[in-house]
């Protein structure tokens, strides 16, 4: 895609409707099909016919009777002259051409109107759009944060993914979500996107100093969304940091750690995995503290308690603060869930 492209943004909308490029060819298909209609009409019927350049009609020249006919040429030089084809073009051939011009004109104002109502759904949604969702990136690791997100409890229509791509916003769309083909540096872009009105921001480009400049712009746009960035080298951690992130994880490190960890503890490795995929069996999840946890300890909860999240600190489940739950504290609990049957609904085919 050239560079031209890749700096207008377009904002795509999940639709369900067929595109305009779809219904034009319906229509020029019923048309084509009307007009072969009346062709076999004619050539049946073709003694009943006058040319008066030929003694007997052929199949081209009933082809351009039928053609000058349907759309109301009408030059004259052939006329039905018997009572049987006088009835056909009464009864038959007029009802198709007035249907053949409602195609044509049908036409033109269902593409006006999808173009209408698609620049109406675009302004409505910018109108209304606000703490949603917005994912920089949709290769793997944008594939990836989508599904967790939607697997979570996101609506789809919460969630704007940003690509430069327009065959991959096109597989986002089809999945519900809204899609806004350019390039995220570009504070354009970003702001089609809506991201000033953003809650949290997923930086998931495959290039780290993408990341770093899309980071950077984000933050400029929106000083108080959460931005959650993803690198491929550790070394560039505090760029990401120092340009707006709230979180940035080493996809190459992270991928390693896993590699040791399944190397030398198989099982746990598998845990982990689990852990990391919601709605496989164990999950980890966090919620606020409940009205008859508050002044017990974190070790008597039902469910296991992993971490107290307090004045935006994480304290660990054996640290002493964790002694006496307080209200307003936040919880990261392990949670066993079912399987869900619907759950590869959200795969690298759908997403």
């Amino acid at each position: 895609m050239g560079e031209g492209a890749a700096r207008t943004a377009q904002v795509m909308l999940p639709s369900r409707r067929p595109g305009p490029m779809r219904a034009v060819l319906r229509r020029v298909g019923l048309a084509v099909a009307l007009l072969l209609i009346v062709v076999v009409l004619v050539y049946v019927g073709r003694d009943g016919y006058h040319d008066g350049a030929r003694a007997r009609m052929s199949l081209l020249d009933c082809l351009y009777y039928a053609t000058v006919t349907v759309s109301t040429t009408g030059y004259g030089d052939i006329v039905p002259v018997s009572a049987g084809a006088r009835l056909v073009n009464t009864v038959i051939i007029t009802p198709v051409r007035v249907l053949f011009l409602i195609v044509l004109v049908g036409t033109t104002l269902e593409v006006l109107a999808e173009r209408t109502r698609e620049d109406w759904r675009r302004a409505r949604w910018r109108s209304r759009v606000r703490d949603h969702f917005v994912v920089a990136g949709f290769g793997t690791k944008g594939r990836s944060a989508v599904r967790t997100l939607l697997r979570n409890g996101v609506p789809p229509q919460e969630i704007v993914v940003v690509d430069p791509d327009p065959a991959v916003i096109s597989e986002a769309t089809h999945a519900g979500v809204t899609g806004v083909v350019g390039d995220a540096t570009r504070r354009s872009v970003l702001r089609q996107a809506a991201v000033e009105r953003a809650r949290e921001i997923v930086v998931a480009c495959a290039r780290d100093d993408t990341a770093v400049m899309v980071t950077l712009t984000s933050r400029e746009l929106n000083p108080d969304a959460g931005i959650q960035a993803t690198v491929r080298e550790a070394e560039n951690i505090p760029l990401l940091r120092q340009s707006g992130a709230d979180h940035v994880v080493v996809s190459s490190e992270t991928a390693g750690r896993l590699l040791g960890v399944a190397a030398l503890h198989p099982h746990l490795s598998a845990v982990m995995e689990d852990l990391l995929q919601r709605g496989s069996g164990l999950d980890l999840v966090e919620r606020e503290v409940r009205p008859d946890e508050v002044g017990i300890p974190a070790g008597t909860v039902a469910q296991p308690v992993v971490a107290v999240v307090r004045d935006d600190r994480t304290l660990a489940y054996d640290d002493p603060g964790c002694s006496v739950l307080r209200d307003g504290d936040r919880l990261i609990v392990a949670r066993s869930t079912t399987p869900d049957p619907d759950a590869d609904d959200f795969d690298d085919r759908t997403l």
